[in-house]
């Protein structure tokens, strides 16, 4: 388990993290206090990638064309 902040890693990092604690807590050979701390920290970096995602979503923009087929702008992208 990595000492690291959750609100400092990337996305790639909290994922990387996040399925090492879910392979350790499906082996069945962790003890209890463990497990409940690898689980803690597990739904901590579920919830960090989750934000990650939704923050990256939120930067998605469609190119807007004008008549002539020639990009103008961009807009906001919606979730859908």
């Amino acid at each position: 388990m990595s000492e690291t902040k959750i609100e400092d890693m990337s996305f790639e990092e909290a994922m990387r993290e996040l399925e090492a604690i879910v392979t350790q807590l499906d082996s069945g050979n962790v003890e209890l206090e463990k497990s409940i701390a690898l689980y803690e920290r597990g739904a901590a970096l579920k919830a960090h990638c989750e934000a990650k995602l939704k923050a990256a979503e939120e930067k998605v923009a469609a190119i807007t064309l004008d008549s002539d087929g020639a990009p103008k702008g961009t807009q906001a992208f919606e979730a859908g």
